[in-house]
């Protein structure tokens, strides 16, 4: 496919699409309680989008049957809401999208139910902070790797290992474009970063290993080890400056 420069009037549409990604995040973090079903969010996610004149961009995308991913404690991505009732202090993961004018906007945050421990309350906070420092690195005339990097260099200093089998992408009129941008990586490394670049930075940061596993769904990713999981995930376009995050 190649990377794909977009134009100002794409990257204004773009704009629009990341307004309404954070609008229903906003809502649906709001929304989470300890009592409540997984599937209540979704029921919320695609009827705040529709109302919003977009449509959530990841139901039937690849089959998956839902409108947001929900993931809870050792859950990374992908999560499939359902029956599930979250608990007291279960921290869930909302990764979401929409599709607005034919432009793609994806998010995704880490949010508690009721009151949670200091530990996930510290995991949160560092997956935040990790995604603050790919969005800083991310300057027209850096490399890729410089974002990488930076993510892991974040995560680490904190004492979390970065999930490597999934990475955040570049995004437009598709989902998933080029290139592929994983939360670890080398200063210096990989395609230089261009004003009208536009991607999806997403660190998904485990307490313990970083190794992996799905589930029998084909869908729902957790840690190999049983420990913690969160995710932040925001829509950037490269700029002159710094980088512009589209679904703040």
């Amino acid at each position: 496919m190649g990377i794909i420069i977009k134009t100002d009037a794409e990257i204004a549409i773009m704009r629009q699409a990341g307004r309404i990604t954070a609008e229903v995040l906003e809502i649906l973090v709001k929304a989470i309680r300890p009592g409540m079903e997984t599937k209540e969010l979704d029921i919320i996610a695609e009827r705040e989008t529709r109302k919003r004149g977009a449509v959530p961009s990841f139901k039937g995308y690849r089959g998956y049957p839902a409108s947001v991913c929900v993931s809870v404690n050792d859950e990374i991505v992908h999560g499939i809401p359902g029956r599930r009732v979250l608990r007291e202090g279960d921290i869930v993961s909302l990764d979401f999208g929409v599709i607005y004018k034919g432009y793609q906007g994806d998010a995704a945050v880490t949010a508690g139910a009721g009151d949670i421990s200091p530990e996930a309350k510290r995991l949160i906070e560092a997956t935040r902070g990790a995604l603050e420092a790919g969005i800083n690195a991310a300057r027209a005339g850096n490399r890729l790797g410089d974002i990488s990097a930076a993510i892991q260099a974040y995560a680490e200093t904190k004492g979390y290992s970065v999930v490597r089998e999934y990475t955040g992408h570049g995004i437009g009129r598709e989902m998933h474009e080029d290139p592929l941008v994983p939360n670890f990586g080398v200063p210096g490394t990989g395609p230089e970063l261009k004003k009208g670049m536009t991607l999806a930075l997403e660190p998904m940061l485990n307490m313990g290993d970083w190794r992996t596993k799905t589930d029998e769904d084909r869908w729902t990713v957790r840690t190999a080890d049983g420990s913690l999981s969160a995710h932040f995930e925001h829509t950037i376009a490269i700029t002159d400056g710094a980088a512009e995050v589209l679904t703040r």
